[in-house]
């Protein structure tokens, strides 16, 4: 099986790829939960509906949600709680237009198999406003309860993957894999996705090369980089895309993590676990930055800030989500 991954024209009739990825233009998402927890590893998920409305109503370009399938204490964080595929068909139930992604599945604890009906199943439910972020995971915790070799992982997410796009997007596959069975072209699995196949997206590494990414996958998004990184971060995949899908190609770059906004609009950037510190105003400035240098999207994660998440929403609503 091979799962390389031209963006065709149908990709860019996907609804939710074209509004969040637009080529010399930058989107802003945000990872939910959509409330601030600072001092707890669990959000309460109060009013998450009608925050996820009025993040809509804002212009915010997606919502992301994160695969965290047990509450480690090491670790500390538990996500949006909810699992984020029946989270998302809850989502999309109350808002309209606004894109739904994962940032990410851990597809090397997924059944590849069941995993395609369900997201080609969304996809066509909701028209299109699904994004797939695939990642392989960091938490070594996790992998025993699934009877799974955390080192493994790597060459695992490839197994899951390949096998992921051949029943989604084939009819009547024929194939083989180690790990996730076989078929001799007898059997189909539908429904098939809308628009010929829903974008996926690599969330971090995901324990691939640069190179495996920008030949199999719809995009990439990264960890966040500093003010004086984001050039190369930017080139460095443009250039993999390149080399990868000739010089004409365009896969978008994204990054994201958490986000401490800072009450002092003007608050320069400074690095965090996991994210970043930065006011408002300078928030606005690194992310023309962002767009300057090619990235196509950024996902943000107030939960640490120390502040009202309705304040927080204010603020990016009249300080940084008009200008891009």
């Amino acid at each position: 099986m091979r799962a390389s991954a031209p963006v065709t024209h149908e990709l860019w009739e996907h609804p939710a790829y074209r509004s969040v990825f637009r080529k010399d233009a930058l989107s802003i998402g945000l990872i939910l939960p959509l409330e601030t927890h600072p001092d707890s590893p669990m959000p309460t998920m109060r009013d998450h509906a009608e925050m996820a409305q009025r993040a809509e109503a804002m212009g915010v370009a997606a919502l992301w949600m994160r695969d965290i399938p047990f509450y480690d204490p090491s670790y500390g964080d538990v996500g949006q709680i909810f699992e984020p595929l029946v989270y998302i068909a809850s989502l999309a139930a109350v808002t309209k237009k606004i894109a739904l992604g994962t940032t990410g599945i851990v597809l090397p604890m997924r059944e590849p198999h069941i995993l395609a009906k369900q997201v080609n199943s969304l996809d066509q439910l909701t028209g299109g406003r699904l994004l797939l972020g695939m990642s392989s995971g960091d938490r070594p915790s996790e992998y025993p309860l699934f009877g799974i070799d955390f080192d493994t992982r790597g060459e695992r997410f490839r197994d899951a993957y390949q096998t992921y796009r051949t029943v989604s997007e084939q009819h009547f596959p024929v194939f083989a894999s180690s790990r996730f069975g076989k078929s001799a072209g007898t059997l189909d699995l539908l429904p098939k996705p809308p628009y010929g196949r829903t974008p996926t997206i690599a969330v971090g590494r995901a324990q691939q090369s640069l190179e495996w990414i920008a030949t199999n996958m719809d995009a990439y998004l990264g960890f966040v980089p500093g003010p004086a990184n984001l050039d190369q971060f930017a080139r460095d995949w443009k250039e993999q895309v390149a080399q990868s899908m000739g010089s004409d190609a365009f896969k978008p770059a994204a990054f994201g993590g958490f986000l401490y906004l800072h009450r002092n609009p003007d608050y320069p950037f400074r690095a965090i676990k996991g994210g970043f510190a930065i006011g408002s105003r300078a928030l606005r400035r690194f992310l023309e930055q962002a767009r300057e240098a090619g990235v196509s999207h950024v996902a943000l994660n107030p939960k640490v800030t120390p502040r009202p998440y309705t304040e927080i929403l204010d603020e990016l609503h009249s300080e940084v989500l008009p200008y891009f």
